[in-house]
């Protein structure tokens, strides 16, 4: 550890991570300051454990209904703790590959609390570690890429044993007999399908009129529909009064357009988002501008503090891995006195369901509310050949495109491998194509990915491939 550097991020997150290894190749002397463990929430308490826990259910689920493929596997069970297990295995291995990547390029990785108390000249970080000790560093410029924390609304009960953030119920290895999620954007659906597949009786609670409220109409509908044969109940419109102790367990009070009503469970999980872990960053003096907790940056992603920038989720942006990682080398080829090199006009966004469900740009909804004409391509994967192999639910591809030039300016997958298929659309927006240029690419056969060439010759008019009726189960 020195006592001066170049550049000090607050955070190894994705974002924090990444910027200091993008810094230190710059020969820019560089320290990472984390209060918790290399990696941040993504690789210890959100994207990596979520998706290791939905990879446990699936091959269950996988293995319970392998008979349509004639392979008979009787009684069929798993074994919750070995889940929890394989996904702490997972986030260790990518943890130490953190540590190894920020040792192997000169950056220091500090453990402990940051505080930034000066700005000038130099900025000044002071560092409490967990034993007590505290250091004093100073530094030319500052990245908070502190990340997010989850969010606990003002609901009477919210304390009680048993409900849960997500942060907590990545660490209970248990199984439910009734789960209640209250909020059903990505995070609840994700452990909707979890438990479900485990053969909970899931029930989510959202307060907005659909699940998945910012995505396109259809994919909600499709989602809540096939969530709905796994024995999830969706109620939308749902706004939850209270949690109460009831006969060892709990229940959850919600009103909704029938009136009020009350449900039994063992468990609850609030998954209504996340907010910038910024609280006690730094001393007050500093005139660091927050708007609903949320760091004010400029267009060079620096705060209303000079030398001082911000990333991430700690910033007005959107809350993803990758987008806090792209914002965050930007930050830093600013720093560098270099042009920033990631685009962040179009934005690819997962959610690791079954199916999954990928989109980038703007919706055909989104469209009609700016004004802009559109047409659209649509293919049904229930006609992919890939799917059907695969015995895959009913889902779709939609390219989204400017009426007048042909421009693709969106897309929405909801199938099979959708969070690997997106990349393609993504370039397709940023570079400008046009449906009749993107589907002049060759898709191999059989692939999931034909789904997108479909839909973009339905844009056209030239679509070679009808739904057939679903076969039966």
């Amino acid at each position: 550890m020195k006592e001066q550097y170049g550049l000090i991020v607050i955070g190894a997150g994705p974002g924090g991570y990444t910027a200091a290894i993008r810094a230190a190749k710059y020969g820019i002397p560089t320290a990472v300051v984390e209060q918790a463990a290399a990696g941040g929430t993504c690789l210890n308490r959100g994207c990596i454990p979520t998706k290791a826990l939905l990879q446990c259910a699936h091959a269950f689920e996988s293995a319970a209904d392998s008979q349509r493929f004639g392979v008979s596997a009787e009684n069929v069970s798993f074994d919750i703790e070995r889940f929890y297990q394989f996904k702490d295995e997972v986030s260790a291995q990518l943890r130490g590959g953190v540590e190894e990547l920020l040792k192997a390029n000169g950056v220091d990785l500090i453990c402990g609390r940051a505080k930034i108390t000066e700005s000038g000249a130099l900025q000044s970080v002071q560092v409490e570690t967990a034993e007590g000790a505290s250091h004093a560093l100073s530094c030319e410029n500052i990245l908070i890429a502190c990340g997010s924390a989850a969010v606990k609304p003002p609901i009477p009960g919210v304390e009680l044993p048993g409900v849960m953030t997500s942060d907590d119920i990545l660490k209970a290895a248990r199984v439910y007999e009734h789960l209640v999620i209250v909020g059903g954007g990505v995070i609840g659906m994700e452990f909707a399908s979890v438990f479900s597949a485990l053969g909970c009786k899931v029930t989510v609670l959202e307060a907005m009129d659909r699940i998945l409220a910012n995505m396109d109409k259809e994919i909600a509908q499709n989602l809540k529909m096939i969530l709905k044969k796994k024995g999830v109940e969706c109620i939308a419109k749902a706004l939850v009064k209270e949690i109460r102790r009831q006969d060892g367990g709990l229940s959850v009070v919600y009103e909704d357009k029938k009136g009020e009503v009350e449900i039994s469970c063992d468990g609850v999980l609030i998954a209504a988002g996340r907010r910038a872990a910024t609280e006690g960053l730094w001393d007050a003096s500093l005139a660091i501008a927050t708007q609903r907790g949320r760091i004010v940056t400029d267009e060079h992603y620096m705060t209303t503090v000079c030398g001082i920038y911000a990333a991430g989720d700690a910033g007005c942006g959107v809350q993803l891995a990758h987008y806090a990682a792209a914002e965050a080398c930007n930050a830093v080829d600013i720093i560098a006195g270099r042009t920033p090199e990631k685009r962040l006009d179009c934005v690819p966004s997962c959610i690791y369901t079954s199916p999954e469900i990928a989109c980038c740009g703007i919706s055909e909804e989104q469209a009609k509310e700016r004004g802009i004409a559109v047409t659209t391509g649509k293919f049904i994967t229930s006609a992919n050949g890939r799917s059907l192999i695969s015995a895959q639910e009913r889902g779709f591809a939609k390219i989204v495109c400017e009426a007048e030039s042909g421009r693709i300016v969106g897309a929405q997958l909801m199938c099979a491998n959708a969070s690997d298929m997106i990349s393609e659309l993504s370039l397709a927006v940023t570079q400008g194509l046009t449906a009749k240029e993107a589907a002049a690419v060759i898709h191999p056969h059989p692939t999931y990915n034909e789904a997108i060439l479909e839909a973009l010759e339905d844009v056209e008019g030239m679509a070679t491939h009808i739904a057939p009726k679903r076969r039966p189960r």
